[in-house]
C-alpha cells in the first residue's frame, strides 16, 4: 500500500506508512500515523500511542499486560516522551492542532515514564509478588524481553510479534540519539563496566550525550543516599535514565523514584550495560535468531542464569499451562 500524507496541524505534513500496529508515532513531529481506513479518526486518537501506549497490541499473561511491540515502536515511543517533555505540555488534540506550544487542556504529568523491559522472569515475579504486579500494572509500557511472551501471544492468534530485548532498544535509541543529540544517564552495574561503556559510546555515538553515570554500592541505600543520586541525575538533565540493577531491583528502583525524576523516561535494561560496554558477551546472532539466547546464557553463566531458567522457568510454565487450560475450558476471565 502506498504511503499517504496527512496533516496533523500547522504547516507540517507527515508520511503515513501502513504497518502491523495500525498506529505509529511520527518520528519527526507531533501527531500519530494511522492506517488509511482510520485516517478519519485522527482527531480522536491524536497521540494515542503516547498517552495510551498500554492499549497497543496487549496480551494478558498471568494477569499482567505485556505490549507485543517491537524495537522501532518502543524507541519511537521514547522519542515521543522526550518531545512532550521538551515542549512543556502534553501532546493532545489542541496542542497538535495549534503547533504553538500554548497551554494544553491537560496538565503535564510529573516524573518519568516507566518502561518495563522483561519477559517470563518479570511475569513470574508479578504472578507471585503483589508489589511487582503493581509495578507492571502502573508502568507506562511493558515490552517482551524474552521469547516466552511471544510464543504465548502467537498461540493466542497474535501475528507479527517479536522479542524486544533491552540491549536492542538501547542500541537503536543510541543510533537515533547520535543524530538528534539525546542524552542518557546510566545508573547501575560496576564502575569498570561504566568506564568501558563510556569509552565505547563516545567512540561509536559521538552525537549522543552521556549526561552521567553512577555505580551505586551493592547494598541497600539510605534514603539520603538515594535522594542524592536522584538529585545528581536531575541536575544532569538526561532524556532517558537507563537502569542496570538486575530484576526486580531495577524496576522497583524506577517505580519508587520515578515521581522524583525529571527525565522523560526511565527504563531497567539489566545485562544490556555489559553487552553495550563489551564486558559481557551476548549470544551470537544465529543463536538470537533461533530465540535460544536464554539457553546460551544458561551455559555461559550457569550459576547466575541456571536457577532462573530451571526453577523460575518451571514455575512460569506450570502457571501458564494452568491458565491456558482454563482459557480453553472457558473459565478464564482474561
Amino acid at each position: 500500500m502506498n504511503p499517504r500524507q496527512v496533516h496533523s496541524g500547522g504547516d507540517e505534513i507527515f508520511t503515513c506508512r501502513n504497518n502491523h500496529y495500525g498506529l505509529l508515532i511520527y518520528r519527526y513531529g507531533r501527531g500519530v500515523c494511522l492506517r488509511p481506513q482510520e485516517i478519519k479518526r485522527i482527531k480522536k486518537v491524536n497521540m494515542a500511542l503516547y498517552q495510551d501506549a498500554r492499549k497497543v497490541k496487549p496480551v494478558k499473561i498471568l494477569g499482567s499486560t505485556v505490549n507485543m511491540v517491537d524495537v522501532d515502536f518502543t524507541v519511537s515511543w521514547i522519542e515521543a516522551c522526550i518531545r512532550q517533555r521538551r515542549s512543556g505540555h502534553p501532546f493532545c488534540e489542541k496542542s497538535a492542532a495549534t503547533q504553538q506550544g500554548r497551554a494544553c487542556c491537560e496538565p503535564l504529568p510529573a516524573g518519568a515514564r516507566q518502561l518495563l523491559v522483561t519477559g517470563f522472569h518479570g511475569l513470574n515475579q508479578a504472578h507471585r509478588n503483589p508489589d511487582y504486579f503493581r509495578i507492571g500494572a502502573e508502568c507506562d509500557l511493558w515490552v517482551p524481553d524474552s521469547i516466552a511472551p511471544v510464543l504465548i501471544a502467537k498461540r493466542r492468534g497474535m501475528k507479527g510479534v517479536v522479542r524486544t530485548p533491552g540491549a536492542d532498544i538501547t542500541r537503536e535509541f543510541l543510533r537515533r540519539a547520535d543524530k538528534k543529540g539525546y542524552a542518557s544517564f546510566f545508573y547501575g552495574d560496576s564502575q569498570q563496566t561504566l568506564d568501558a561503556l563510556r569509552a565505547r559510546l563516545e567512540r561509536d555515538y559521538p552525537g549522543h550525550r552521556i549526561a552521567g553515570m553512577i555505580s551505586p554500592p551493592f547494598r541497600a541505600l539510605t534514603p539520603e543516599e538515594e535522594q542524592a543520586h536522584i538529585d545528581e541525575i536531575n541536575a544532569a538533565q538526561p532524556d532517558v535514565v537507563w537502569v542496570g540493577l538486575g530484576l526486580p531491583k531495577q524496576d522497583e528502583w524506577v517505580y519508587r523514584c520515578k515521581g522524583r525524576l525529571n527525565a522523560p523516561v526511565a527504563a531497567g535494561i539489566g545485562a544490556a550495560f555489559g553487552f553495550l560496554a563489551g564486558t559481557s558477551a551476548r549470544a551470537p546472532r544465529w543463536v538470537q535468531s533461533l530465540n535460544l539466547e536464554w539457553a546460551y546464557m544458561m551455559v555461559k553463566k550457569p550459576k547466575r542464569t541456571g536457577r532462573r531458567v530451571l526453577v523460575e522457568g518451571s514455575q512460569f510454565i506450570w502457571s501458564v499451562l494452568r491458565e491456558e487450560f482454563g482459557r480453553a475450558a472457558g473459565f478464564s476471565r482474561l
